[in-house]
């Protein structure tokens, strides 16, 4: 069957409803040429009010309409995903899939034929189009795969491509980070609480600051160390904070949350 929609997104979730509005809103497709599938028949409903796109609770079926198709699921949950769609999905078929820890190729065995697959690492700031996504083709994969795949994340963020060896290591950083930085901001709230700051305006600087920082790294180029030192003046406060992060361990604390979500992602990828 010739594909009637170019790209079909099998689960509806909040990251599926993030790249969906991205999409959208960059102009990248029409909602004509959307479609996207779900167990629950409230989130289907809601897909299609708010973005006027088509809905199907039929995986096989909606498959056989789409040029790409984008597996937005859980990790736990590919195995019945992919039982359903072995029929369904060709040669012509680009499969994209954003679930954590699953290889290519394990996608790819699952099926009686070759198929080409994109496996994707977003993060949860694609809520806000800020996110940052990882991309690694298959054994199958072409360049202009990558290519579709990068026009479609860059709808809500920045974009890489990397070797799929190094997914797990992404996933333990961009994947899992936006977590760690949400727990670094909440941290320096409560301590903007406790030296004397009303609650919302204590949240408000301390996320404003995070993102601020942030922003400075990416657009001067500049090595964290060197802003860091741009602010620690000599026998500052500054320098007097960085101390005390030190003997606190942050440092070694977060590249060890790093490795941890590594190796639970390898786990996963060996199920």
């Amino acid at each position: 069957m010739a594909a009637s929609r170019r790209l079909v997104f099998i689960g509806g979730g909040n990251m599926a409803e993030a790249l969906l509005r991205g999409i959208l809103a960059a102009n990248r497709m029409r909602p004509q040429d959307i479609l996207a599938t779900d167990v629950r028949q409230e989130r289907l409903a809601h897909l299609e009010t708010a973005y006027r796109i088509a809905v199907s609770s039929d995986n096989a079926a909606a498959a056989r309409q789409a040029a790409t198709v984008l597996l937005a699921v859980k990790p736990q949950h590919m195995d019945g995903v992919l039982a359903e769609l072995k029929d369904a999905v060709g040669e012509g078929h680009l499969l994209v899939s954003i679930a954590a820890g699953i290889p290519t190729a394990a996608i790819a065995a699952r099926f009686p034929h070759p198929v080409r697959v994109i496996r994707v690492m977003p993060n949860t700031p694609a809520l806000v189009l800020e996110g940052v996504s990882a991309l690694a083709g298959g054994s199958h994969a072409t360049p202009r795969d990558l290519e579709t795949a990068r026009e479609l994340f860059e709808a809500v963020g920045n974009v890489v491509i990397v070797d799929e060896s190094l997914m797990d290591a992404v996933t333990g950083l961009s994947g899992s980070g936006p977590a760690y930085v949400f727990l670094i901001i909440e941290a320096l709230a409560d301590a903007g609480v406790k030296a004397g700051l009303p609650r919302d305006i204590a949240l408000t600087l301390a996320a404003q600051t995070v993102r601020g920082a942030a922003r400075l790294v990416l657009e001067t180029g500049k090595h964290p160390g060197v802003l860091k030192d741009m602010v620690a003046s000599p026998a500052g406060t500054t320098i007097a904070g960085l101390h005390a992060l030190e003997q606190g361990g942050v440092r070694a604390a977060l590249i060890n949350a790093v490795e941890a979500a590594v190796r639970r992602a390898q786990e996963l990828g060996r199920r």
